[in-house]
């Protein structure tokens, strides 16, 4: 019992370091979840006698965990959807957060991590943000070291051309979500045009009532969208949160939350709008009040 219990106690110093790795490859808290139970049975398994680095050991585990999840989940030709928001009051994060929300991980960069294939995601997750060396990660994808480093290196161009760069100044990109904020109460047009990228995008995801996200580009297009924004400004009470460490709204009505908002924001502008209305997933997500 009391080497069952050591054990426990090692694997949980590790949880937070765990959930961080499985939610940036997966995108979802539930799956994350499961991965790392996952490999805390697997470690349960095996003669830990034999492991001269239990964090390393642990991290490729998840790994291994998470691709065959996301080769599952190519398998089944989901559905494209945003991925699960950290949502957060104040700068003062959760413990168990911290490690997920570290060097501002936004959902504009979950969402280009989701179009890449399953052994890039894997490459690139692990070395770019772990550092994890390119000879531990061939195993796990079932290639060589070499093939590895391509694969991230692929997937970093990718990132690199589609995630945009947010500003840092939290302060400042709040005064632009008020700036939309204004507008859309306001229902002025211009004001909003104002404040969004030209290449700006918006997705919307409703969850199971509307598979699939709602995508536009642009921002005359999305400023067409002011008379939706109005409604949803003037019905419900909107306080300002972090969505993944990144400023954003969430809009409740009698108490019940109904939508939030991600906001992100480059040079003073919005450059991505990404709205989740999906009740279930509302209610998992996390909010630390």
């Amino acid at each position: 019992m009391g080497k069952d219990n050591s054990l426990a106690d090692r694997f949980v110093a590790y949880w937070a370091h765990l959930s961080a790795v499985a939610y940036r490859m997966l995108g979802s808290l539930s799956e994350a979840d499961d991965a790392v139970q996952e490999a805390w049975l697997r470690l349960s398994r095996v003669d830990t006698a034999e492991i001269d680095n239990l964090g390393g050991w642990l991290t490729t585990t998840v790994g291994r965990v998470c691709l065959d999840m996301l080769r599952s989940r190519k398998s089944r030709s989901q559905e494209a959807y945003l991925p699960d928001p950290i949502v957060t009051t104040d700068a003062a994060t959760q413990p168990e957060h911290q490690a997920v929300l570290a060097d501002s991980v936004g959902l504009a960069l979950q969402i280009v991590l989701d179009s890449l294939n399953p052994a890039e995601r894997v490459s690139f997750v692990l070395h770019d943000m772990f550092g994890v060396p390119f000879d531990q990660i061939g195993p796990i994808i079932g290639k060589s070291a070499a093939a590895a480093k391509m694969m991230a290196s692929r997937a970093r161009r990718r990132v690199q051309n589609q995630a945009p760069r947010a500003d840092r100044d939290l302060p400042r990109q709040r005064r632009v979500v008020e700036a939309f904020l204004a507008a859309a109460r306001g229902g002025e047009f211009d004001a909003l045009l104002a404040i969004l990228d030209p290449d700006v995008v918006l997705r919307a995801d409703a969850g199971a009532r509307f598979p699939g996200m709602r995508v536009l580009h642009g921002a005359a297009t999305v400023a067409g969208q002011l008379d939706a924004f109005q409604r949803a400004a003037n019905t419900f009470a909107s306080q300002h949160v972090l969505v993944n460490g990144a400023p954003g709204l969430l809009n409740t009505a009698k108490d019940r939350t109904v939508s939030l908002i991600a906001f992100t924001i480059v040079d003073d502008k919005i450059a991505a709008i990404d709205l989740l209305s999906d009740p279930a997933r509302l209610r998992y997500a996390a909010l630390d009040a």
